[in-house]
């Protein structure tokens, strides 16, 4: 028998990304293939990677039309990458970005592959329609019938509403509800107020802000279609400004979410070289930080735990894992969806009761340095193309412990479904 193999370091050494819209408006009929491809393009051409071959290439969209079926395939044949490069799809909501991540990392942490290509990317501008399931009955009977007549009779059991088109909605089959509905729900049962989520909000667009002042972004978004930044940036905003705005979901009087405090429907697209040390040595390239480990969780939200509560469970069994606790990084990146869910989030860890019903400890995990917390902004000032969330964090973070000389970063990421999505991130 061979001798195992032990995992080995994974190198996060780049990461490129579109500038991030508001849907619907500057990449208005730009498809996730347009916008994952030129992602590729842009982080092949400045690591120097113009036909060299890649390990594995894993991307993703939530928001997918049907002949994007071989999506990251089709984006390596355009990305000037050998050929030779094989890519496939992977799909976990908004989680989907940290998935291919920790999915790559894998692969090269057990000696699969040498390198790996992770990201997503999302657009609600290009979305097609489709029709009811009814009317694709109906047309597979009039192709079978056998006479002209036959098919006359079936396509007369047409009705209108079948040439009507349905398009893809953000909300959970399993209730009815959409994501800012649970976040209501959520926020009202952990007494969050509109004042608390409005001054993270506002945090974040000041983060944000100081950060492109600072060039932090330079060499991770690069120039498309007409934009060189974020459009959803609001650096003038002010906390009286966020306090005027009305609810967005809970129209009853209790409602605290608003558009402000609130991630816009985004478009956009990223993408990480990972590789072992072996592979940044041979390419002269430099390694940011390394990818350590991961973690997946969901909530039972029919049955009335918080939608978006489930990385609170990951995060948990993942600082266990790696004997760590909450208080032992350097950095959080904690995806806002909601500034109610990432203040639930937070609240949760520092209750005694719910650390120990929900996440079986003997005390609370409690609070963290709000001073680490997303300090460049986060998706409520950058915005959210559900996909391309995790390819964007783990591209900031890893750049901020390299700026920094050393430490450790957190990740965590709430998704549809009542899904959850954690990751350490490490400069030794």
């Amino acid at each position: 028998m061979t001798e195992p193999k032990f995992l080995r370091p994974v190198a996060i050494i780049s990461g490129s990304r579109t500038p991030f819209t508001k849907s619907f408006t500057n990449y208005a009929k730009t498809s996730n293939k347009d916008l994952m491809t030129a992602t590729l393009k842009d982080l092949v051409s400045k690591n120097n990677l113009k036909g060299v071959k890649i390990g594995d290439v894993a991307l993703g969209a939530v928001m997918k039309n049907a002949e994007d079926w071989n999506l990251s395939r089709e984006c390596v044949l355009k990305s000037g990458l050998d050929p030779h490069t094989p890519g496939y799809d992977v799909q976990r909501a908004c989680g989907t970005g940290l998935e291919t991540t920790a999915q790559i990392a894998l692969k090269i942490a057990s000696s699969q592959i040498e390198s790996g290509i992770s990201g997503g990317t999302d657009t609600n501008s290009d979305i097609a329609g489709v029709l009811p399931h009814e009317f694709t009955w109906i047309m597979q009977e009039v192709q079978k019938s056998p006479t002209l007549i036959d098919k006359v009779k079936k396509i007369a059991e047409f009705k209108p509403q079948y040439l009507k088109p349905k398009f893809p909605i953000v909300q959970e089959p399993q209730t009815g509800l959409s994501m800012g509905d649970h976040c209501e729900l959520m926020v009202q049962e952990w007494g969050i107020t509109q004042a608390e989520q409005d001054q993270l909000a506002f945090d974040s667009h000041q983060n944000a802000a100081r950060a492109y002042e600072e060039n932090f972004f330079k060499d991770l978004v690069f120039y498309y279609k007409g934009l060189s930044k974020d459009t959803l940036l609001r650096p003038d905003t002010t906390l009286a400004k966020l306090a005027k705005l009305k609810p967005a979901f809970d129209f009853s009087g209790k409602g605290t979410l608003t558009a402000g405090n609130s991630t816009a429907l985004t478009d956009g697209a990223s993408a990480v070289l990972l590789g072992s040390e072996d592979f940044a040595d041979a390419h002269k390239l430099p390694i940011l930080a390394y990818f350590v480990d991961a973690q997946y969780s969901s909530v039972d939200f029919v049955k009335g735990e918080g939608l978006l509560m489930a990385p609170t469970y990951s995060v948990s069994e993942l600082l266990l894992r790696n004997n760590l606790t909450l208080q032992d990084f350097d950095f959080y990146e904690i995806h806002e969806a909601f500034a109610g869910q990432v203040l639930c989030t937070l609240k949760a860890w520092e209750s005694a009761e719910y650390c120990k019903i929900k996440l079986n400890r003997d005390r609370a995990m409690g609070s963290i340095d709000r001073t680490k917390l997303n300090v460049n902004g986060s998706s409520l000032a950058l915005g959210h193309p559900f996909a391309a969330t995790g390819g964007r964090i783990v591209a900031t973070l890893a750049k901020l412990l390299a700026e920094k000389g050393s430490g450790r970063g957190l990740i965590s990421i709430c998704t549809a479904g009542g899904m959850g999505v954690a990751a350490i991130i490490e400069r030794p």
